[in-house]
């Protein structure tokens, strides 16, 4: 279990080396650094699609998205089942979101996370007891 589970985006930041992502990469690093983080088998097959794809500022190769996945393999990481399957149904069509998105927000329960590190989902919102927080939104 974790405190806090990281959301793709998250850890797409984290390798990014392109200049206009520049706080943004700072920001995601401090928190694969810093925090005691989960993650799941989802968000490591979408960082490698993501990541390697041509149209990434500079995609990454495939050989270096593999080793970025085997380092953060010593995080606790969500299998993708059946049961989160259906669990991810249920929060899409309570909080209607997207089926993926709701199948990260299944995962971060299942491994004990309260907060969501994502600029994906409404940040701020509670969804069944996982809260999403938007990481690069200016500080208040």
């Amino acid at each position: 279990m974790a405190e806090c589970f990281l959301d793709t985006n998250v850890l797409l930041y984290a390798v990014s080396t392109h200049p206009p992502e520049a706080e943004k990469a700072r920001a995601a690093r401090e928190l694969v650094q810093a925090a005691d983080w989960a993650w799941s088998a989802q968000v490591a097959a979408e960082f490698i699609r993501a990541s390697t794809s041509p149209r990434q500022p500079k995609p990454l190769a495939r050989a270096e998205a593999r080793r970025w996945i085997e380092t953060w393999m010593a995080f606790p990481m969500a299998a993708v089942d059946g049961t989160l399957v259906l669990e991810a149904v249920q929060i899409a069509e309570r909080f209607q979101i997207g089926h993926f998105d709701a199948q990260i927000l299944a995962a971060a329960k299942r491994m004990g996370c309260a907060t969501v590190y994502s600029e994906d989902l409404n940040s701020g919102q509670d969804y069944g007891g996982v809260r999403v927080v938007n990481p690069f939104l200016p500080k208040k």
